[in-house]
């Protein structure tokens, strides 16, 4: 697994498209010019790729053209991140294009740079983790970057800041505040804070006890089903298959499983039923642990724990819950198959920046 070297100011940033295709679109405005000014003050140089500003139509309608805008990016030796614009419904399309082009294959291998973003984005992770390189469920632009307050959120913030950063290893810690979702986007809202809420719950323990350590692999639970049933999309598991995108059964053996909820919030009973797919699958006997992402707004905060507990009721397997990542407001970022410490006991999470081979 290769692992891209850390940022360094007037480093190139590219921003792509990879799913819906909001951060062209004219509401939008105010928040791509906060982000560009953003990453300027970071000292980065943002590189737009070429289809990242076309509208939700096109981008809906051309995969291939959001496919090329990630094979530029990689194929640029100047730049050194990617930085997605925001999720979706079908990045998955994208694969094919991608993974049959043995030059964006090499570009990957031989140039490799941070990859961030989270939600349809999971999709594109672990395509990338499937070629060989080590990427971040991260911060997207229009989540982040674009936050309407006067600045990012600080929790986000620093671990941002991490990508300039060559730390030997850190810990994850629970974020003291979260923060409601917005009512509104709009312009009128800049320079509002969120409404915030004070952390009562902190890490939590569902399942299991003791330390494990492994290699972070996961996403948006969502997305992952999707992958598994075609849900969505019927052509999506075929794909999935065809490239061999998901872990062998020893490969699933080393892995740290990290999952969370989208903005969608799904029901306590749709959790379930996707949970049980991966039950279905032997996934939840095989990996070493899971961590689990804070619910948005902590809607069916307790419902969610309760359902894994009853899925997990025959399984040691452990459980971390609430953690501050993916749609959670704020969140942190996962680095892919870097090596992760979890003391269940103790609801600690050390990452530790090598990746295990």
């Amino acid at each position: 697994m290769i692992k891209p070297q850390s940022l360094k100011k007037g480093d190139k940033i590219a921003i792509v498209s990879l799913s819906r295709g909001l951060l062209g679109m004219p509401f939008c405005k105010h928040e791509l010019d906060i982000s560009i000014k953003r990453l300027k003050d970071f000292g980065l140089e943002p590189v737009i790729m070429p289809n990242a500003l076309k509208d939700m139509d096109y981008i809906e309608k051309h995969p291939e053209k959001r496919a090329s805008d990630l094979k530029e990016a990689f194929m640029d030796n100047s730049i050194k991140a990617i930085i997605t614009a925001i999720g979706g419904i079908d990045t998955y399309k994208t694969i094919p294009y991608l993974m049959e082009d043995k030059e964006f294959i090499e570009a990957v291998r031989n140039n490799p740079k941070i990859f961030t973003g989270f939600s349809d984005t999971t999709n594109n992770h672990l395509m990338l983790n499937r070629i060989g390189l080590s990427t971040y469920y991260g911060p997207c632009v229009l989540s982040d970057l674009a936050e309407l307050d006067n600045d990012m959120l600080p929790y986000t913030k620093e671990h941002f800041e991490k990508f300039f950063l060559n730390e030997e290893s850190y810990e994850i810690k629970s974020s003291p505040v979260w923060y409601s979702d917005r009512k509104s986007y709009g312009p009128e809202e800049i320079g509002i804070p969120r409404e915030s809420h004070k952390e009562t719950h902190g890490f939590e323990t569902l399942n299991g006890r003791g330390t494990v350590i492994g290699k972070l692999y996961g996403g948006c639970i969502e997305s992952i089903y999707d992958a598994f049933t075609g849900a969505s999309f019927k052509d999506e598991p075929s794909i999935y298959e065809k490239y061999g995108i998901f872990p062998t059964k020893d490969e699933w053996k080393e892995k740290i499983l990290f999952l969370e909820t989208s903005e969608l919030t799904i029901t306590p009973k749709e959790l379930e039923k996707m949970l049980m797919e991966f039950k279905k699958r032997k996934i939840f006997n095989l990996v070493k642990g899971l961590i689990i992402g804070k619910p948005m707004d902590e809607k069916y905060y307790d419902e969610y724990k309760e359902v894994y507990k009853k899925v997990f009721s025959d399984l040691d397997t452990p459980i971390l819950y609430n953690v501050n990542f993916g749609h959670s407001v704020p969140r942190c970022v996962i680095p892919y198959d870097a090596e992760a410490k979890v003391d269940y006991d103790k609801k600690r999470l050390f990452i530790n920046n090598k990746i295990l081979e």
